[in-house]
């Protein structure tokens, strides 16, 4: 006799079995992403960095701003495209990296995340004044405009450049901004070189 009290069993589709409207595709921007584990944080100098410094910083800056953008929803009047060309906005957002990394690690108190959110809105105020002094936007960018002061050369004239492709401005000018470090460290060590020989010939 079939105790109908009982609750009915029903098969549990095994994986292979579901359909393409079964589930839905995670976001890849809610995934681990490797590149962004927790590491001790450390100050970041742009002026000081050496080539090899540089390439990593800016990759790694990269992707933690893309990650702030996408989490976060920023708009492009926060946080524009093209904020590797404008100073302003890498020593802003190097600093709020700095402090995102100090906040988030292991050995923080749970405080901290609010402490960071905190700074993170009062950043977001400065971004946006920088980003307006500044003039880039969405599809194009032209640099900051600069005062000359009495006695300095006019500043040079500014337009606009249509860029298509941000991935690729991003690439090729990392790309000089390290070579341009590269240069100046092979001619600092020629010099030194130079020097020693010297002294040897003395």
């Amino acid at each position: 006799m079939t105790n109908t009290d009982e609750a009915p069993e029903f098969d549990e589709p095994e994986p292979d079995q579901l359909g393409e409207d079964d589930y839905t595709e995670p976001d890849h921007r809610l995934q681990i992403d490797p590149d962004l584990v927790a590491e001790p944080p450390h100050p970041v100098n742009w002026n000081l960095l050496t080539a090899e410094q540089a390439e990593a910083e800016w990759a790694e800056l990269d992707r933690w701003v893309s990650w702030l953008r996408h989490t976060y929803g920023l708009p492009a009047s926060v946080l524009p495209p093209f904020w590797h060309r404008h100073p302003e906005l890498v020593w802003e957002l190097s600093a709020l990296h700095i402090h995102w990394l100090y906040a988030y690690d292991p050995e923080q108190t749970g405080s901290a995340h609010s402490g960071w959110h905190r700074d993170f809105a009062d950043t977001r105020v400065r971004l946006r004044d920088w980003v307006a002094a500044s003039g880039t936007r969405l599809d194009r960018d032209r640099p900051t405009r600069q005062t000359s002061w009495p006695g300095e050369d006019p500043a040079p004239a500014i337009e606009d450049v249509v860029i298509a492709d941000r991935d690729e401005d991003f690439r090729v000018f990392v790309e000089a901004d390290i070579a341009r470090r590269q240069e100046a460290e092979d001619a600092f060590f020629a010099d030194l070189a130079a020097g020693d020989h010297d002294e040897r010939d003395r």
